[in-house]
């Protein structure tokens, strides 16, 4: 995505088995590489770990952001 993720979007690269197309890949960006995550962030559960990053995304979305 040339102008970056909006929180809340899908990223192009995510597959249906929701991994990442271009993981291991030169052109990852940086922020993807450098993201290590671990219990605190993904819970015990897919499901757990979709509602603390959609709680995290709300967090750190700029203000007036549209993302609910």
């Amino acid at each position: 995505m040339p102008d970056g993720k909006p929180a809340g979007v899908r990223c192009l690269q995510l597959r249906d088995d929701h991994r990442c197309a271009i993981f291991g890949d030169p052109r990852r960006p940086a922020v993807c590489a450098g993201l290590k995550p671990g219990p605190e962030m993904c819970g015990d559960s897919r499901e757990q770990a979709m509602q603390l990053l959609a709680r995290l995304e709300r967090a750190t979305a700029p203000t007036g952001a549209a993302f609910s």
